[in-house]
């Protein structure tokens, strides 16, 4: 059952669900072994895609920046994880009236850098530079791609990269939609609004 409210990964019989959806969704089957691939090569934790989303057959990517503690909670890239940046995107997501079937949630910098137990930090250069190489395999997953949104400035930076692989892709920025963010002024919250809304009339739906 599709969730009716944020944070609905913060009960453990709840993660345990969605992962038993997992082996049961080949919208998943080709994203995991790009995540096995990328825990290879660079030893770090990758969560999974949401399979309550649209995997390879989403029209929208929205790529946030790194992983999250929560992840290491859930092992899922989830509007649907117990934190404020999750919270937020089910709301912002769900006003703009983009169905979740359309969307694949990844991050620029896929694996979790963050030690274990420490908070999160912003990549460094080295990390995004890395993580440039698995855009391309990521693209060739999403046939139906329409439009990608790009939260914060980790995602922008990757900007020329995704325009030179789908020329002519709309590609929308927002603000990371992380509460720090958020709550720094009202403009912050109508800018993010505002993108999504762009970003459903991309993908021609109502609104």
């Amino acid at each position: 059952m599709t969730p009716a409210a944020p944070k609905s990964l913060g009960d453990p019989g709840a993660v345990a669900a969605r992962h038993a959806l997992v082996e049961a969704s080949p919208h998943l089957a080709p994203l995991r072994r790009l995540a096995a691939r990328i825990r290879a090569e660079q030893d770090r934790p990758v969560p999974e895609a949401d399979p309550l989303d649209g995997g390879v057959t989403a029209r929208l990517l929205l790529l946030l920046e790194t992983p999250g503690p929560a992840t290491g909670r859930t092992a899922f890239v989830s509007r649907d994880n117990p934190t404020g940046t999750a919270a937020n995107l089910f709301r912002f997501l769900g006003t703009a009236g983009i169905p979740r079937a359309d969307t694949l949630i990844w991050n620029a910098v896929p694996w979790v850098i963050h030690a274990p137990g420490a908070r999160n930090r912003a990549p460094r250069t080295g990390e995004i530079r890395a993580s440039r190489a698995y855009l391309p395999p990521l693209l060739d997953l999403m046939p139906n791609l329409a439009v990608a949104v790009l939260a914060g400035r980790v995602a922008q930076a990757l900007a020329p990269d995704l325009a030179a692989m789908r020329p002519g892709l709309p590609l929308v920025a927002v603000p990371h939609p992380s509460p720090t963010h958020v709550c720094t002024s009202p403009a912050v919250p109508a800018r993010i609004a505002a993108g999504f809304a762009e970003a459903a009339r991309h993908l021609d739906l109502p609104g």
